[in-house]
């Protein structure tokens, strides 16, 4: 069975910057495929706004070709991917990020199965892309993780309770409250990840799961596609939560943080902040127990 070349999208409104987006197809099975790739690898393919606004025209177009069965996901280099880019997350453009183009999102309304090809770190906003896709090919380098309390990036929304359904609801706690990172053995094992082969290995196992995909009914999975997917539906998007308890936190101590501390690669100091936090309203409350002789209940 053979598979022409990947050719790069070109025309109007497919000059993109931060991802390359090709198609290829099958001389025998006659559909083709789709790979929409980040391409940051000097910056482990960080996503920003203007990356996956441009993830989203290649889905648009790939979920709108008729000659094509799949989209496959994949990250440039050595890296799937490490998530947001942090430093837009300091500069507090991590709301506009999630919620005018949330990028798992973008695999929910796909028509077509989409497909993550992994290797190296998969982290963050890639990791919770990866378990949305439908699936996940993984090289045995992979290692897979979140890490929002580690950088003061809360989380909410459809993708974090749906990873309940992919692992359990133990492991899903355990991989987002306590970032952990794992191996793709550790992946495949708790059922995060398909399949797992040899790095070398990772683009042919990609195609043999393309061809199988291709040699069935393409309207067929479609629907399989879109029903499986209503899972997502019940959950609310990005922010709901975080927005009702802490409308202001990357403006607060807390949520400056973490990524400062990232940025100047030392340990967060989150309890020091509570600590002090916790003297202030002591403080507070002493200086108004003194000045109008008000007693404690």
């Amino acid at each position: 069975m053979a598979w022409s070349d990947w050719v790069q999208v070109e025309g109007e409104g497919f000059d993109f910057a931060e991802i390359r987006y090709e198609k290829k197809h099958h001389s025998d099975l006659q559909g083709g495929i789709a790979r929409v790739t980040i391409d940051k690898p000097d910056k482990y393919n960080v996503m920003t706004i203007a990356t996956v606004e441009q993830m989203f025209r290649a889905f648009y177009d790939a979920s709108h070709d008729t000659s094509l069965g799949a989209i496959v996901v994949a990250g440039a280099g050595r890296h799937f991917g490490v998530g947001g880019d942090v430093d837009w997350e300091r500069w507090g453009l991590r709301e506009a990020f999630y919620h005018r183009y949330p990028h798992n999102r973008l695999i929910r309304m796909s028509r077509k199965p989409v497909l993550a090809a992994v290797q190296g770190y998969c982290l963050g906003g890639h990791n919770h892309m990866a378990y949305c896709c439908d699936f996940t090919i993984a090289a045995d380098n992979a290692k897979f993780g979140q890490a929002g309390p580690k950088v003061s990036s809360p989380a909410d929304g459809f993708f974090v309770p749906y990873l309940t359904k992919v692992v359990g609801a133990k492991k899903a706690r355990e991989m987002w409250m306590l970032c952990r990172r794992y191996s793709a053995d550790q992946a495949l094992e708790m059922g995060l990840v398909n399949k797992v082969v040899p790095l070398d290995e990772l683009d042919a196992a990609v195609d043999e799961w393309c061809e199988e995909l291709l040699a069935v009914s393409p309207g067929c999975l479609e629907i399989l596609k879109a029903a499986f997917d209503l899972e997502m539906d019940g959950y609310p998007e990005m922010g709901v939560i975080s927005s009702r308890m802490y409308p202001d936190w990357f403006d607060l101590p807390e949520g400056k943080e973490g990524g400062a501390a990232f940025g100047e690669k030392r340990t967060p100091r989150f309890w020091a902040l509570r600590e002090r936090e916790a003297q202030m309203r002591a403080e507070l409350i002493a200086d108004y127990e003194t000045e109008t002789g008000a007693q404690r209940p």
